[in-house]
């Protein structure tokens, strides 16, 4: 290995360990959600119980995320990854050996918090190892692992619960974990950027608490009501306690997240795009499998399996971005991608109750193609700007927000898609057609203003794209000591 370039071994050998943590974080997410009918089965509970195992799992993985850095740099990444991976693989085994759905619920929060952990800390690893001109492909790679996992999730957690039953859906991660762990230990060396001096433990309660308002209230605004006080409580505190937190952490010498990198405008402009593409990503992730299984009448593995090929297509191809990444640039990938996005959710804002099932996977494909295209380009153009010291603070920012928006999005779009439901019988019930045949009708077109919304929205990622083309002598915005 030279100061300038990692060898092809080291570098390798430092993505693996990277790769498996990371895939295990993001895998947990999008296996469990497959299970939720066979968990209410086997605890005999209904679904808004049962789903916390999944929705708590979310609300730990958004909210934790804002302390990565401080962590980072107190007791160094290598050995906070250890940890986090060390608690994974421990709450693994203790979801897989509950006894009730209220031990785990309680073991996959746990889970969630160390997942959070995990998948800042592994893009920190990129940036601060990994040389500048190899960290394009190194982000490629860590992408790969964070696509791949909701690429096989369902139809891999489908194949399990078929053949076996869901305790093995946590199971699994121990042999994965305990080999990441390895090679962790092996491969990752021991390092840390700065001294952190000390922890703020008010600004750390009020990114908490902002945090969990608004994902309580955009995961459960459907049941309370969006124009209800307390749905609207919990939206005004959240972004008011939000916006203190910031403005505090710009007066402080010492921040639990560093706001001021949002001063690169590369990163700020990339921020942007990450959110829009994040956005969409999940639109299409949840939207798509709802039509086949509650409007087609697909089994979860069928849908699963009909979906394999579009996010195999997308995972397979994210590792060439990288390398045209250096070749290109992040604007042309960038716009590219977000024009093959907006083709193909286009097309799926077009949907009626007898789509063919290739039709579908075509689109997908090409929506996830769009996505491989952009997301890693437009997620690296902003990390690559930021100074090595502050890449914790933007990791622990980019995951913060990025998580965070999954659940919000999640939650805002099941809403959005029950009001244009209801809205859709109303309209075609004055027909007086057959109520059976109106409500798979009505599904689909509330699907479709989703998607539709969703087209509109990667639009307007296009014109973002054209502001991280560098300019000649400075890639980035200095920051002002």
């Amino acid at each position: 290995m030279n100061e300038e370039r990692l060898s092809k071994k080291t570098f390798w050998s430092i993505m693996f360990a990277i790769f498996f943590g990371n895939f295990l974080a993001v895998l947990s997410t999008n296996t469990v959600n497959v299970a939720l009918p066979v968990l209410m089965k086997h605890f005999d509970v209904e679904l808004p119980s049962i789903q916390w195992v999944l929705t708590g799992f979310m609300l730990a993985t958004g909210t934790v995320a804002p302390a990565v850095g401080y962590f980072a740099n107190r007791i160094s990444t290598k050995r906070l990854y250890l940890f986090a991976l060390s608690g994974f693989v421990l709450t693994s085994v203790l979801c897989a050996i509950s006894w009730d759905e209220h031990s785990l619920i309680a073991f996959r929060v746990l889970q969630g918090l160390f997942s959070g952990i995990i998948m800042p800390t592994t893009m920190t690893i990129v940036y601060q190892i990994i040389p500048r001109e190899q960290q394009a492909f190194g982000i490629s790679i860590w992408s790969l692992s964070a696509m791949l996992a909701p690429a096989i999730g369902p139809t891999l957690a489908g194949w399990i619960i078929h053949v076996a039953d869901w305790h093995w859906l946590f199971w699994m991660n121990v042999p994965i974990g305990l080999v990441a762990l390895l090679a962790v230990v092996k491969f990752i060396p021991m390092y840390r950027m700065s001294e952190q001096q000390r922890f703020d433990k008010l600004g750390f309660i009020m990114v908490i608490t902002g945090s969990l308002l608004l994902l309580l209230a955009f995961g459960n605004g459907q049941g309370w009501g969006w124009a209800s006080m307390k749905t609207l409580g919990f939206i005004i505190g959240g972004l008011l306690i939000i916006g203190l937190f910031i403005r505090r952490s710009l007066k402080q010498e010492h921040p639990l997240l560093e706001f001021r990198v949002f001063r690169y405008l590369r990163f700020s402009y990339s921020m942007l795009l990450v959110s829009i593409i994040t956005i969409s990503l999940y639109a299409g992730g949840l939207l798509t499998p709802l039509f086949l299984q509650n409007v087609q009448g697909a089994s979860a593995l069928t849908a699963g399996l009909i979906l394999l090929p579009a996010s195999l297509l997308m995972a397979l191809l994210i590792p060439f971005t990288g390398r045209w990444y250096s070749k290109y640039g992040p604007v042309k990938l960038i716009v590219v991608g977000l024009l093959f996005m907006g083709c193909g959710t286009y097309m799926l804002s077009r949907l009626d109750v007898n789509t063919p099932h290739l039709e579908i996977t075509l689109w997908m494909a090409l929506r996830n193609v769009g996505i491989a295209l952009a997301n890693t380009p437009a997620m690296n153009a902003g990390m690559s700007a930021v100074k090595r010291e502050w890449s914790g603070y933007a990791s622990s920012i980019n995951s913060w927000i990025r998580q965070g928006l999954a659940s919000l999005s999640i939650g805002l779009f099941s809403s959005l898609l029950a009001a244009r439901t209801i809205s859709y019988v109303a309209e075609l019930s004055t027909t007086g057609g057959d109520i059976a045949i109106i409500k798979p009708i009505a599904y689909t077109h509330g699907i479709n203003d989703i998607n539709f919304i969703s087209f509109i929205m990667t639009l307007v990622g296009i014109p973002v794209a054209f502001l991280l083309k560098e300019r000649k002598g400075k890639i980035a915005q200095q920051i002002e000591e």
